[in-house]
């Protein structure tokens, strides 16, 4: 049984409104499976509540959030190498 809720899901474009990202940008953290999606036939379905829940980290997070060691997917040299 497919967890499809008209409420729930919305499509990229619906998301874009939503949040002022562009659809491209939407595509790209949906890719890097930041907020959960879904693929219904030929649209991309994303969880409303995900994505909301992103983008209040994402404003919280201000400028740090262009930190590329916030996340830890770089890490700083020790000067030990």
């Amino acid at each position: 049984m497919v967890d499809f809720s008209p409420t729930e899901w919305i499509t990229t474009q619906e998301a874009a409104d939503l949040t002022g990202y562009s659809v491209q940008y939407l595509r790209r953290i949906i890719r890097q499976g930041r907020i959960k999606a879904r693929k219904w036939v030929s649209a991309w379905m994303v969880d409303r509540k995900a994505l909301l829940d992103y983008k209040q980290e994402m404003d919280s997070l201000g400028l740090e959030r262009h930190n590329p060691w916030r996340t830890g997917a770089r890490r700083k040299s020790d000067g030990a190498d």
